[in-house]
């Protein structure tokens, strides 16, 4: 859950704006599929060239991998590193930032695990009744 000026009763007037925008910010960028799936895999796996990360990512297209990794990297969660050779290689690893991020979003996982039978049973019931969207 994240904790939030109202979660933890502070009063709206002694809130951080500009926290409360970068944290909207992190949240918008960093949730989604692919840069979850980039931590996840750089955590596991360590330093790996771009082609690779690509594989192990999975179903993700060039033009995809190259605009998340360079977003990571703008926001300081991977560290791209140039070797200048022929062809030119690209290796990509996660930074401090970046691993403790990842170590944040385990919990999504562990939290999807202790609740996977529970999820599943409440879509069976949900598609049971006929409702859509």
């Amino acid at each position: 859950m994240i904790s939030t000026p109202k979660a933890q009763n502070i009063p709206p007037e002694h809130a951080d704006p500009e926290l409360d925008a970068l944290v909207r910010e992190i949240i918008g960028r960093v949730a989604d599929k692919w840069t979850m799936l980039i931590l996840e895999t750089l955590e596991e796996h360590g330093r790996l060239r771009f082609t690779r990360l690509g594989q192990l990512v999975g179903d993700i297209s060039q033009k995809m991998l190259t605009k998340t990794v360079r977003q990571m990297e703008a926001d300081g969660l991977v560290v791209r590193t140039v070797y200048p050779v022929i062809p030119p290689r690209v290796d990509y690893e996660l930074t401090d930032m970046g691993r403790s991020l990842s170590a944040a979003f385990c919990g999504v996982w562990d939290w999807a695990e202790q609740h996977r039978e529970a999820i599943m049973e409440a879509r069976r019931v949900f598609e049971g009744r006929g409702e859509m969207g």
